[in-house]
C-alpha cells in the first residue's frame, strides 16, 4: 500500500509539474469578455483589454461582427458606459482592431468594452470582461 500511494503522490506531483509551464507559457492575455448586441443590433465576437508597460489597450479579436450603424465608437464600462473612455470610431465592422485606452484612465477598474452610438446616444453592443 505504501508504494501505491507514493506512487499516486509522485505522479500527481510530476503532472502539476509538467502543466505548470504550459500554463505559464499559454498566460500573457487580458481580461476577455463576449459581445452581446444591445438595442436590437448584433454584436458578436470578443473583446480583450490588455496592459503593458503602464499602457492599456482594448482590443476587437479576429471573430469580433457588427451589423452597422451611424457613429459606432469603442469605450469602456463600469456596469454601464463611461463617455470619459471613449477611444474612437470603430475601424471596421468586423476583425481585429486596437484601441488605446486614453491617458488617465485605468482600466483595471472597468469591467466592460462597449459599442457605444455618440449621434443617437445608444448602446450597440457590450462584452463583460472575466
Amino acid at each position: 500500500m505504501t508504494n501505491r500511494r507514493s506512487f499516486l503522490i509522485g505522479s500527481a506531483t510530476l503532472m502539476a509539474s509538467t502543466a505548470l509551464p504550459t500554463f505559464a507559457l499559454a498566460g500573457g492575455h487580458g481580461r476577455i469578455g463576449e459581445f452581446t448586441g444591445k438595442s436590437n443590433h448584433v454584436t458578436k465576437g470578443r473583446a480583450e483589454v490588455v496592459t503593458k508597460n503602464g499602457k492599456s489597450q482594448v482590443i476587437l479579436l479576429d471573430d469580433f461582427w457588427f451589423d452597422g450603424a451611424p457613429d459606432p465608437k469603442v469605450a469602456l464600462g463600469r456596469d454601464g458606459y463611461d463617455s470619459d473612455t471613449l477611444m474612437g470610431l470603430l475601424q471596421a465592422n468586423s476583425g481585429k482592431q486596437t484601441f488605446d485606452v486614453p491617458d488617465g484612465i485605468d482600466a483595471a477598474t472597468y469591467n466592460e468594452v462597449w459599442i457605444w452610438c455618440e449621434k443617437f446616444n445608444v448602446p450597440l453592443g457590450v462584452a463583460k470582461l472575466n
